[in-house]
């Protein structure tokens, strides 16, 4: 592929403007051990690398991108990956908030190859819940997958109101919460249409909120609701107690963010402080998940 100097805007497609291009030296970037060509434009004067316009431009500390990654989506907290890479915490956040902002990226377009030539034929959805800080500020988190591959198709991560015999303590120590859970689910279902067949078979459990939805977005669809179980006493929460789960695929997806993102172990002290960064860290693992642990 011809190089074209990013600093030129060509007016048209066919314009050879920011085209001539002669070298200009080279450098070693001390990050990654690599010996990088410079190149000086003809057209502007300006000079530019084979390392200009990437996502890791001017990083540091490109070589830890991989293992942070793969860290993040295996159960281990920001403290411990930078003890364990012998850096700063602050590198960390960094490397975290960059991964999530590629990891979005990277996920939304394998999952428009996948599934171009080959629509979803049977998706499976649920809300698990969570809590950010404090067990009376709840969070829940609605995750499609599809059923014969076990893929993440999307999430939403929604604020919610207390439950229980918690709810007098969380409206005088946070005031009153807003439920989010039905407009994500539909901003979801509104994102996943494209990749779904008309004659798709949605499965969920009997939550009422669940059924009007899916009639209003994918009315050609059919919907098979299963009745809850209690999930199991020792381990693997997410799954059910005996006998043959309808919901399988979806039960086991859970228990695997549970097990793989520190932020979702059940009791844990590495609890998440805000929504927003749940959310992040969801989407490191969505994509982990999608091209790494279900392609073994």
């Amino acid at each position: 592929m011809k190089k074209v100097c990013p600093f030129c805007i060509p007016p048209s497609p066919r314009s050879d403007l920011g085209t001539k291009l002669i070298r200009h030296g080279s450098f070693f970037r001390k990050s990654d051990q690599a010996q990088l060509i410079r190149y000086k434009c003809l057209d502007c004067g300006k000079t530019f690398s084979q390392a200009t316009g990437s996502l890791c431009y001017r990083q540091k500390k490109r070589h830890l991108n991989p293992h942070v990654f793969k860290f993040l989506a295996s159960n281990i907290s920001q403290r411990r990956l930078a003890l364990t890479l012998g850096v700063n915490r602050k590198t960390i956040v960094r490397k975290f908030l960059f991964l999530s902002y590629y990891a979005d990226l990277c996920f939304q377009q394998t999952r428009d190859d996948f599934y171009q030539n080959s629509p979803v034929m049977n998706m499976q959805f649920d809300d698990m819940e969570t809590f950010e800080h404090s067990k009376l500020k709840p969070l829940s988190i609605t995750l499609a997958v599809e059923n014969k591959t076990r893929r993440i198709l999307g999430f939403r991560v929604s604020e919610m109101p207390a439950k229980g015999l918690l709810v007098q303590k969380s409206l005088k120590k946070y005031g009153k919460r807003q439920d989010e859970r039905r407009e994500n689910r539909r901003s979801l279902f509104k994102e996943l249409g494209p990749f779904l067949s008309p004659g798709c078979i949605i499965e969920s459990d009997e939550n009422p909120h669940y059924r009007p939805c899916v009639e209003a977005f994918f009315p050609r669809s059919r919907h098979k609701a299963y009745k809850g179980r209690r999930g199991c006493v020792v381990g693997q929460g997410e799954l059910k107690a005996g006998g043959y789960d309808p919901l399988f695929t979806l039960n086991h997806t859970c228990a695997m963010l549970r097990d793989n993102i520190n932020r979702l172990v059940r009791r844990t002290w590495a609890t998440t402080k805000k929504k927003e960064r749940l959310e992040l860290h969801i989407k490191i693992y969505a994509l982990y998940h999608n091209l790494v642990l279900i392609n073994k």
